[in-house]
């Protein structure tokens, strides 16, 4: 009884380290730190008010505004139909 439950656990210990390697898999490489303020970038910020960062913006705002009211425009609506 004793070496069934060995092969049990056993078993169970594999498909949890299988089961963790395709997940890191498939989530890829981690993904780059956020920007670090260094403290020329704190007295920056305490002297104008507002920190300027030469990194590209994550998300396009334009892009997704113009995308939204493209959608908006173009996408035909049905009437409600009535019971």
């Amino acid at each position: 009884m004793n070496l069934l439950w060995t092969l049990v656990w056993g078993g169970l210990a594999v498909l949890v380290v299988v089961a963790a390697v395709r997940l890191r898999r498939r989530l890829g490489p981690p993904a780059d730190a956020a920007p670090r303020l260094d403290d020329d970038a704190i007295r920056r910020i305490e002297a104008e008010g507002r920190f300027l960062s030469q990194e590209d913006e994550p998300l396009d705002l334009n892009e997704i505004a113009e995308e939204e009211r493209r959608f908006w425009d173009e996408e035909e609506w049905d009437s409600a139909e009535e019971l």
